[in-house]
């Protein structure tokens, strides 16, 4: 039987009305939008472009060769989306919130289930290594009202950059990871390291690309986040240090204004014996998060 089809005459300046119109059968009306998108805006491109065919060939091995990399553990191509900034803008589109509310960023590839829950001012650093920290604030509502019995979930680096499960047999299992629950002030505290800033996989396509750009591979220091409880929008996202050099331009777009926190050094020796620390030091991190009812 005949197709019933428009036709599908090529030519240069329709192009992407030829492909498109052919979709009008399609099963499923939200991928025909979606691949209708697609198509015209990769279309504009190559006409903006105007690729030889070499350039052409060349996008697709870097394609190919991004298949190639990704397997159970490491996904290239999610790589790509971070570096081309679209994991971010997904995350934003999908977590839009109240003025006020606080902010998502990047889950990342290092979370995992199954992480201790602990009291409130737990170390979560359990081989000793980095400068200390203790980490303070609260989780209030969008009035201002603090919240209890708020779970959070919160994991980060070592002082070399690395997350446990990257050094298995190196770090212990849930080093520098903890749950802990808000009081009935909203407040949370827990002891840990001062993070340091770290690389992103260089080793694949992506890692080239971003070299052939002139771009750098890292992240800048950070504590990841997962803040939930019941009845208002769950929050990823991370804390950010002020002072680290890739600050201003994190290599996946992480970092928003609101998400950067203060690092205070504290060097008295009663607070830091208070403390129950050995350095002769230690860093105060304090940040507040608001969480917005579901639906706001």
């Amino acid at each position: 039987m005949k197709p019933d089809l428009p036709k599908a005459y090529f030519t240069e300046a329709d192009s992407a009305d030829v492909v498109t119109g052919q979709n009008v059968n399609a099963k499923d009306a939200r991928l025909r939008e979606v691949m209708d998108a697609i198509t015209r805006h990769l279309h504009a491109a190559i006409k903006e472009i105007e690729p030889t065919q070499e350039e052409w060939m060349t996008g697709i091995q870097f394609l190919t060769r991004t298949g190639h990399m990704s397997d159970d553990w490491r996904q290239e191509f999610i790589l790509l989306s971070d570096v081309l900034g679209v994991s971010m803008l997904v995350d934003a589109i999908n977590s839009r919130r109240p003025v006020g509310a606080s902010e998502n960023t990047v889950l990342g590839p290092f979370h995992i289930g199954g992480t201790p829950e602990y009291e409130m001012g737990t170390n979560i650093c359990l081989d000793g290594k980095g400068e200390d920290m203790v980490v303070r604030g609260r989780v209030l509502d969008i009035d201002g009202k603090p919240l209890s019995g708020v779970k959070i979930d919160v994991w980060q680096a070592n002082d070399e950059g690395f997350y446990d499960v990257q050094q298995k047999g190196i770090q212990p299992d849930f080093n520098l990871r903890g749950v802990f629950r808000t009081g009935e002030d909203g407040s949370y505290w827990f002891k840990a390291v001062r993070p340091q800033h770290y690389s992103i996989p260089a080793d694949g396509p992506v890692g080239a690309l971003l070299e052939n750009l002139g771009r750098h591979p890292y992240r800048p220091a950070h504590l990841h986040y997962i803040i939930s409880k019941e009845g208002y929008d769950e929050v990823t996202t991370h804390i950010f240090d002020p002072d680290d050099i890739y600050i201003d331009n994190d290599a996946v777009f992480g970092v928003k204004e609101s998400l950067i926190a203060e690092f205070v050094k504290v060097d008295d020796a009663s607070r830091v014996a208070e403390m129950g620390f050995e350095g002769p030091h230690y860093w105060d991190v304090e940040f507040d998060f608001v969480l917005a009812p579901k639906g706001r």
